[in-house]
């Protein structure tokens, strides 16, 4: 679904723009994933050299022209070179029209509210300019915030699969399954008791 896409989005909310990543976003990049605080609840080993970040930064550009994947930065609308994190879209499934999000923030902008402006940014545009049906997110039991940010933002939480997914850093693990459908935007019930 994002080989639809032409060009990378750039959404502006009061606090936060999501953009793409350019080179000249490499320390702060490099910031976040070389954080072992950041990696605690996500997939994914830190990174030891910017080099690699470098890489990383070709390879955003490579899968969102092959349709895999759109990872955005994540900027401060007030300071709009300053990349506070990154924003994952992936796992496109055209037939169930359905795909996965994922964000990291530095740890120094953390409980700032970012990350819940950032899903709720992605979550009107995955509605309303993709025309996706279902956004779904993964997240481990014992992250405490990111649940409250996928709740904030009106997600259910359709339980917890035990030793389902193997990730990479982290080995075989538990996730929390959360889910937002076009038709729940406007439903006041959804299910907190993940």
């Amino acid at each position: 679904m994002v080989s639809s896409v032409e060009q990378f989005p750039h959404i502006v909310t009061e606090k936060i723009m999501l953009r793409k990543i350019e080179e000249s976003d490499l320390e702060k990049l490099f910031e976040i994933y070389s954080n072992k605080n950041i990696f605690k609840y996500i997939p994914g080993d830190i990174i030891k050299n910017k080099t690699t970040v470098l890489n990383m930064i070709g390879h955003f550009e490579r899968d969102f022209k092959k349709g895999k994947t759109l990872f955005l930065g994540i900027f401060l609308t007030e300071a709009p070179d300053e990349l506070v994190g990154v924003a994952e879209i992936f796992d496109f499934d055209n037939k169930v029209n359905m795909v996965t999000i994922g964000y990291r923030i530095n740890e120094n902008y953390w409980h700032r509210g970012f990350a819940t402006e950032t899903v709720g940014a992605m979550v009107d545009y995955l509605f309303r300019m993709m025309g996706m049906n279902r956004i779904q997110a993964f997240v481990m039991p014992e992250n405490k915030h990111s649940h409250r940010v996928l709740l904030k933002n009106k997600f259910d939480c359709e339980g917890v699969m035990r030793q389902a997914q193997y990730w990479k850093g982290r080995g075989v693990v538990d996730v929390a399954v959360y889910s937002l459908l076009c038709s729940d935007m406007n439903a006041n019930e959804f299910n907190p008791d993940c």
